[in-house]
């Protein structure tokens, strides 16, 4: 017989709460099995692309969250519920800078998932990873978050904020399942795995995935601000950083400005350095991109630049990002 285990409780506690996280959330993933346009290959026939992911419906109408990158450019879009029912599926919207995507099913008897506010989440705290990595429906594991407020560049080249990391496992296939916390709430969306390291796993947090997905519903897309310009940061030279008593090191420099653009733009020149949006610092062009939200569409903006070493102020009008 062997010897009573101490933590016995602790672990059967532990256990679960992953157990019960498990069969109430389940339900509401999906595997998502996308088709993409042929391509032709070296020897001339044409091969068919497929991928696998995952997603979670957040309602009782078939909304269904999961990562862009996941259904970007699909043909054909089908989800299997754990039921072993199947549904064709219709893209409602993407968003490729916070690599979210939302789609819709017509079915009856869908089970939900309610998201949880990231905001309220502590590093060590357990989270819990449901979804279908390498096509293994429904594989859980189990960690905990690592670390709050990652950035990480999706595929379209934007950082994405607030990112959650943690060291449940995640393999290809989880992409667009959901990261939960021990009351089953979604407190992320997984969203990408670095391959050669141990534990390093990102999920969107899912107070950015609720707003991007309440969008995309409502209106298909994320609306953004554009000021039609080309630029790259750049290092600033510290003199101007002693004199003009700067708190950044960077900026970003003008390379050229779209004149004709919808963007009011004309007091901006090639050479000038942007170094606060509305009085916010712009350190990078990441920092820009950032400031540009749907609130400075239309609306008179002033930018900081250097300009020949003098600081100036001059007036932009973002248009909407097409």
């Amino acid at each position: 017989m062997f010897p009573a285990n101490p933590d016995g409780a602790l672990l059967d506690a532990y256990s679960q709460t992953i157990v019960g996280v498990s069969k109430s959330v389940s339900p509401a993933v999906v595997q998502i099995k996308v088709g993409k346009k042929a391509i032709p290959s070296r020897n001339n026939r044409r091969q068919q692309p497929y991928g696998t992911g995952s997603g979670f419906i957040i309602s009782s109408d078939g909304f269904i969250v999961t990562n862009s990158h996941v259904v970007n450019s699909a043909t054909k879009i089908e989800v299997v519920l754990q039921d072993g029912r199947e549904f064709n599926a219709q893209l409602i919207g993407e968003d490729p800078a916070t690599d979210m995507a939302i789609v819709q099913i017509n079915g009856e008897n869908l089970r939900a998932v309610r998201f949880g506010n990231s905001d309220e989440l502590q590093v060590g705290q357990l989270a819990i990873a449901i979804g279908n990595p390498y096509g293994f429906q429904y594989s859980v594991t189990a960690g905990v978050v690592s670390a709050l407020g990652r950035t990480l560049r999706s595929e379209s080249g934007r950082l994405i904020d607030d990112v959650i990391q943690t060291d449940a496992a995640l393999n290809p296939g989880n992409s667009g399942g959901p990261l939960m916390d021990s009351q089953g709430r979604v407190i992320g969306v997984n969203t990408a795995v670095i391959l050669p390291a141990q534990g390093l796993c990102f999920a969107v947090s899912s107070n950015l995935a609720q707003f991007v997905a309440g969008n995309l519903i409502i209106s298909g897309k994320v609306r953004r601000g554009y000021i039609g310009i080309a630029g790259q940061t750049v290092p600033l030279n510290p003199r101007s950083v002693s004199y003009h008593q700067l708190t950044i090191k960077s900026g970003v420099l003008v390379q050229n400005v779209e004149p004709d653009g919808p963007a009011y733009n004309s007091q901006l020149a090639a050479g000038d350095i942007i170094i606060a949006f509305e009085d916010s610092p712009v350190h990078s062009i990441d920092d820009l991109h950032r400031l540009l939200n749907e609130g400075t569409i239309g609306k008179r903006s002033e930018l900081t630049i250097l300009r020949q070493g003098k600081k100036e102020k001059v007036a932009v009008i973002p248009a909407e990002m097409r």
